[in-house]
């Protein structure tokens, strides 16, 4: 089980990280979704994002864990 991180006596939960990192992981992919044009493929590109979202959390929480 992850330990709590200490940030200048912060307690910060290990999902918040998994979280943050997700979004890291997120962002770049956005960038290359971009280059590909992801939107010509697919009919609700923010609801593919969200999911994909959410699914890069899971994979980090159960990896991590």
């Amino acid at each position: 089980m992850q330990r709590d991180l200490d940030l200048g006596g912060i307690l910060i939960s290990p999902f918040v990280a998994y979280t943050a990192a997700s979004l890291v992981v997120l962002v770049a992919l956005r960038a290359l979704f971009a280059r590909i044009r992801l939107a010509r493929y697919v009919a609700n590109p923010p609801l593919v994002e969200a999911g994909l979202y959410i699914c890069i959390v899971a994979l980090m929480v159960a990896l991590f864990r």
